[in-house]
């Protein structure tokens, strides 16, 4: 296949681009100029003029959920909802739409109190007006907290959990407390999970998104199922993007798959077994981000620890003995220093040759950053978090230390090896919308003017490097993808517009006109 009559952004040296390229296989065989590319023409080769379109290094999400994505499109959806009685009415709709029997579970995601006049969360009551006949649970935007109706706790056996909080009076549940309530639902079929992975996988690929290193063990019920609905879909040649997975285990899972013969590096180039993820505080939003002060907002609370420190050591000491890589959940700054004091014990010899990682980075100071770098640990940040968090952070955690917080500049200038990504369906999975994020520093209806804490400004080439290179290197494939490079995979977006040299508030408007994986056409704009 041939490319010609473009303007091909390599992603491997700044304003470095070439007008035309050649695949062979799954695989870039050449770049350089119309002529010197159509030269190598072959009969019956398929020749694509871009007609002067730009070609860019195909997407890599470095942490979402694929799986609980594809879910969200198949559940009521509560995204942007501004008011409690605004999640009863979709509820309400959504078992009126689709005519469910009574008793078949109600699942829904997306809302945010932080939209609602009265900022506060829904309850048991609340839901209780969608319907007492159907078992509901309302999952926060975040994940880190839900709400479940009567009929929902009366299926369920409601116990003390460690490193989770529960109300039963308001019906609302934490971190691991959730568990109490979502695993009474019914499991799905491996049929079902490779549905949900396909419509996700497309989804991500109308983004640009060519590869994905998505925590999914811990949705859909028993892992062994959702391992199995990836293989036959690699079996099958139906993955459209090259997956990572990051594994939520508790230790007992992670010595059983291991005993399977499961650890990182295990697989192929289209599905790979990826790091251990470890989940360790909650959300900002939901106020249960683990903080070394109580929140700014409300003195009652410093956040959920999900483990002891104890417990965490011994999780992250075993799974670097066998051989897993490890990315945990970090967003306040008293979970990232436990963390980076578990890492520093297990690192001090050898240093991080696994490349171990701290997936959020959102609350931290210098002293934070400065043993980011020492230690080595790579960073998974979001900027699009910023669309919503940038109006919340100072209320939390006060100017002081949101000063210091989604320091994303500071750590690429730092030396700090950082990946971008979404956490989709925290967000969706907008490509364009996430670097506008890390390029402005500003929500996606450009508040504020100038961006907030403007010196922690991406360049475009820097969110594009750390979109590409930056996530390839979280998973070793540095070697293989992430830029437009003779001899690597042939993935690849083309858009509608020269993202380099173009207004940064324009960049959310880009389109992606096609997305190639293996130099396979996976996407084409209608």
């Amino acid at each position: 296949m041939l490319f010609y009559n473009g303007k091909i952004f390599t992603g491997y040296k700044n304003n470095e681009f070439f007008e035309a390229m050649l695949i062979s296989g799954d695989k870039i065989e050449k770049l350089g100029t119309n002529e010197e590319i159509r030269a190598l023409k072959q009969e019956h080769m398929k020749c694509i003029d871009l007609k002067g379109k730009v070609l860019i290094p195909g997407f890599n999400d470095s942490h979402m959920h694929l799986y609980g994505f594809g879910q969200t499109l198949q559940i009521v959806d509560l995204v942007n909802v501004q008011s409690v009685e605004e999640v009863i009415s979709r509820g309400k709709k959504y078992i009126s739409d689709n005519n469910i029997k009574s008793n078949v579970w109600i699942r829904g995601r997306g809302w945010n109190q932080d939209y609602f006049t009265d900022k506060k969360f829904p309850t048991r009551e609340d839901l209780d007006k969608i319907s007492i006949n159907h078992p509901i649970i309302f999952t926060r935007a975040c994940g880190h907290l839900a709400v479940a109706n009567s009929k929902a706790l009366e299926n369920c056996k409601v116990e003390n959990v460690a490193g989770g909080e529960f109300d039963l009076d308001k019906g609302i549940f934490k971190e691991h407390a959730i568990s109490l309530i979502t695993d009474n639902i019914p499991k799905p079929s491996v049929a079902e999970i490779k549905n949900t992975l396909t419509e996700a996988m497309k989804y991500a690929n109308s983004k640009g998104i060519t590869s994905v290193q998505t925590d999914d063990l811990s949705h859909g019920g028993d892992y062994k199922l959702m391992l199995k609905a990836y293989e036959e879909l690699n079996h099958e040649n139906k993955l459209t993007c090259r997956v990572y997975e990051q594994c939520l285990l508790d230790l007992k899972q992670l010595k059983a798959f291991y005993d399977l013969g499961y650890k990182t590096g295990v697989g192929d180039k289209y599905f790979k077994i990826g790091p251990l993820k470890i989940l360790v505080d909650g959300s900002l939003g939901a106020r249960t981000a683990a903080l070394n002060k109580p929140y700014h907002d409300d003195n009652s609370t410093n956040g959920v620890m999900c483990y002891t420190n104890e417990e965490l050591d011994h999780i992250i000491s075993y799974a670097d003995k066998i051989g897993m890589q490890i990315a945990i959940h970090c967003i306040g700054d008293r979970a990232m220093q436990i963390v980076l004091d578990s890492y520093k014990r297990v690192l001090k010899a050898y240093g991080n040759l696994k490349r171990h990682g701290i997936i959020h980075c959102q609350i931290m100071d210098a002293d934070l950053l400065s043993q980011f770098k020492n230690l080595d640990i790579i960073a998974y940040i979001q900027p699009i978090f910023l669309h919503y968090d940038l109006h919340i952070v100072e209320s939390r955690v006060g100017k002081k230390l949101a000063k210091t917080s989604y320091a994303f500049k500071s750590m690429i200038d730092e030396g700090i090896h950082t990946s971008l990504g979404t956490d989709c369906p925290v967000e969706d999975c907008d490509v364009m919308a996430n670097i506008y994020c890390a390029v402005n520093r500003v929500d996606l209806k450009g508040e504020p003017a100038g961006g907030y804490n403007p010196k922690e400004k991406l360049s475009v080439y820097e969110a594009l490097y750390h979109y590409t290179q930056g996530s390839a290197y979280a998973s070793f494939e540095e070697r293989i993808k992430g830029t437009i490079t003779e001899g690597k995979l042939a993935d690849f977006v083309v858009i509608d517009k020269d993202i380099m040299n173009m207004d940064p508030l324009d960049i959310k408007n880009i389109t992606i006109l096609a997305t190639y994986v293996g130099g396979k056409l996976v996407y084409k704009k209608s």
